[in-house]
């Protein structure tokens, strides 16, 4: 058995489980030892019997008696009763519903056992304990015992006897990480830090396995980004040269005046797009800020010298957006733009500046691949391979931070030069994870507000005003404004979930029939189709939907200048950043706008957290804050990244952070292509893999 070995060839691992296991991911030994534990339970300590008080869980070591079966009278359920022993005294033990101990715990065997001591009418007694015979290696009890993240039909326990059959199985764990790197550090080496993370011997084992595998995700990483910067400096794109006329005209057509963080974010990207490699920029911005026009003045410029542009949003709504605000601000420029989304292809020609034609995706097709297109607007669907470029010189992605060199080159029908690339985000970045996770772009920020731009009030709802808040957003719609609801879940929670959860679909058939019967409330979720989804948009955008109830799907781009109302249920469900997201959603009109954040949370932190809102209107500021307070995981993606959640929280630690970046680089140095470091290599490539697409 190795790494590579599937669990189709690991004993005691069938068919059956094999299926519940790929439900969490594992589908190999690797993936079945890199199922690191969540936490784990304190069972190291022996406690005598004389000491065990009724109320608390303990570990117990001693002897059992024989045991006793008779069954419940009403649901016939297997009662275990038998006397338990130690040094110290005796205690009654019983186990529910568990017939099959009778033969497995044999009397005057010596066992340990873990759990609660109990008082009802059977006396005081260990309830159902958790049992392990004593004598070979324990490992869910007298130790550190691990608990892993669980899925249906597969129990941490037993997860604990596979991986540890597992370790004691393999022939050879290939150490995948530079020896000298973990000496200098005083890490362990992977064979011992397996052991280290899934059967400690005391917590500080536990924590040297987990700065051990934490260094060594974050140092790929940062291999990754560092390899991606010198991938892109050893290839071509074409030179764009800053023709300044051509923005002085542009600025002074624009109805608005830009500001200083927008002129300086444009200068930044125009400048950049002079030079002979390939730019890599994320434009950074809150919502409303006016990053659409940067990315427009990029474009023009691209255009101006002869060059086509992508442009890719993450919605056909959003898309359409797109289509419309640039092709205003470039209708002076005898600029063709045209629209590829899933339905909808439209064309905007020179001669008809102010207005757009419907044109079929062949004809649509047909001008890109002949240049008859400067700038190609659309949905996922400009990277389908029949989109092919004549003379593509710039991708703007809206929302999406990657785009690799070959998904730039395969936009392109000549492939020789690799387009410049820009993506937009309203999702503010924390510097640790802009010198790590997003190492490989570099990052230009507007952060001032356009002049003009109202402040949005924000109150945090206590649940008895909440008569008094339904009031409020009556007042608003009857006076023709527009209302947000966000709820944190479509449906109904699972068991053992939190009830008080609120859900799109009961908070909408609440608000439609019993709260405001006489509104127009639609709701909006991730589960519906794409043109389900479109056209309720489209209805609120145009103003037929006076509430709209929805999951996180509005978070991204949605623009509606008459929505003055946000109203946000189970607050304390959601990061910082993406509340003021939500929040920048309204305020975008000249109307006054407000949000309520209701939380069902009395906890004294969530509060705190969320006054947060109340002190600050930089999403910037809100970003490392919520950084500090929850961690980096809502903003790295953990599950494209695949982290464990150890190696998440450390991507907060500035000095480690900079630590393994200065490593990477020296590595780097030494062996540019990873050459004699294979296993580095393999998973830097991983990386690439989920994060480019490539």
């Amino acid at each position: 058995m190795n790494l590579s070995t599937p669990l189709s060839e690991v004993p005691r691992i069938g068919p059956v489980y094999q299926k519940r296991l790929k439900a969490i991911g594992i589908t190999s030994v690797r993936d079945l030892l890199f199922h690191f534990p969540q936490m784990y339970q304190d069972l190291s300590v022996i406690t005598p019997l004389a000491k065990a008080k009724e109320g608390s869980e303990y570990c117990l070591k001693g002897t059992l008696g024989e045991l006793k079966e008779t069954r419940t009278f009403y649901k016939r359920m297997s009662v275990l009763e038998g006397i338990f022993s130690d040094a110290s005294g005796s205690m009654k033990v019983v186990w529910f519903n568990q017939p099959y101990l009778k033969d497995a715990l044999l009397p005057g065997q010596e066992v340990f056992l873990a759990g609660k001591v109990v008082r009802d009418s059977r006396g005081v007694y260990l309830s159902s304990p958790s049992y392990e015979k004593a004598g070979a290696t324990t490992i869910h009890t007298g130790r550190l015992v691990p608990l892993y993240r669980e899925t249906r039909g597969v129990s941490s326990k037993w997860l604990r006897s596979v991986i540890f059959m597992a370790l004691r199985s393999l022939e050879n764990i290939p150490e995948s990480f530079p020896p000298l790197l973990l000496k200098e550090r005083g890490l362990p080496f992977l064979k011992e830090a397996l052991r280290g993370i899934h059967f400690p011997g005391t917590p500080r084992e536990a924590e040297l396995a987990k700065k051990r595998f934490s260094f060594e995700e974050l140092f790929s990483i940062s291999l990754f980004v560092l390899t991606e910067r010198k991938k892109l400096a050893q290839v071509k794109a074409p030179v764009i040269a800053f023709q300044p006329e051509i923005m002085k005209r542009f600025t002074s057509k624009l109805p608005f005046e830009l500001t200083g963080a927008q002129k300086k974010a444009a200068w930044h990207i125009l400048k950049d797009m002079e030079k002979p490699r390939p730019m890599n920029r994320i434009l950074q911005g809150d919502v409303g800020s006016g990053k659409t026009v940067v990315a427009a003045m990029a474009a023009l410029a691209a255009q101006k010298a002869g060059f086509q542009v992508a442009f890719m949003a993450p919605t056909e709504i959003l898309a359409q957006q797109h289509f419309k605000t640039v092709g205003e601000s470039l209708a002076p420029f005898k600029v063709t733009i045209g629209l590829l989304t899933g339905k909808s292809d439209r064309f905007i020609s020179p001669k008809l500046p102010k207005d757009f034609i419907e044109i079929s995706r062949t004809k649509l097709l047909q001008k890109t691949k002949e240049g008859g297109v400067d700038v190609l607007i659309g949905t996922h669907a400009l990277i389908q391979d029949k989109v092919k470029f004549s003379n593509l010189a710039l991708v703007v992605v809206d929302e999406q931070h990657r785009f690799g060199v070959q998904q730039r080159k395969k936009l392109q029908r000549r492939a020789q030069l690799v387009p410049h690339f820009l993506s937009m985000t309203a999702t503010p970045i924390p510097r640790t994870l802009a010198m790590t996770v997003y190492g490989d772009l570099d990052p230009t920020v507007i952060d001032e507000l356009p002049k003009g731009r109202k402040r949005v009030e924000t109150k945090i709802v206590a649940p008895e005003e909440r008569k008094k808040a339904y009031e409020f957003m009556q007042k608003q719609v009857k006076a023709g404004r527009q209302v947000f609801v966000i709820c944190p879940r479509i449906e109904k929670p699972q068991e053992g979930e939190s009830l008080e959860i609120k859900t799109v679909k009961e908070e909408y058939e609440k608000l439609s029939q019993e709260v405001f019967p006489e509104c127009k409330v639609e709701m909006l979720h991730g589960k519906m189709g794409p043109a389900e989804k479109e056209q309720i948009m489209r209805r609120f955008a145009r103003g037929k939907t006076d509430i709209l109830v929805a999951t996180s799907v509005v978070e991204v781009g949605l623009d509606i200048p008459n929505a003055t109302v946000m109203l946000i249920e189970g607050a304390e469900r959601f990061g910082l950043a993406q509340l003021h997201q939500f929040r920048g959603r309204i305020g975008r009109g000249r109307h006054r706008s407000t949000c309520l954040l209701f939380s069902e949370s009395s906890s004294q932190k969530t509060r705190q957290r969320l006054r947060a809102l109340l002190e600050s209107d930089s999403g910037f500021e809100l970003a490392e804050k919520d950084m500090r307070m929850r961690g980096p995981g809502d903003f790295a993606g953990n599950k494209q990244w695949g982290l464990p959640d150890f190696a998440m929280e450390n991507l907060a630690n500035l000095v480690l952070v900079q630590e393994v970046r200065a490593a990477a680089e020296k590595l780097l140095e030494q062996d540019i292509s990873l050459k004699n470091h294979p296993l580095l290599k393999k998973r830097v490539d991983e990386l690439r893999e989920k994060l480019h697409l490539e």
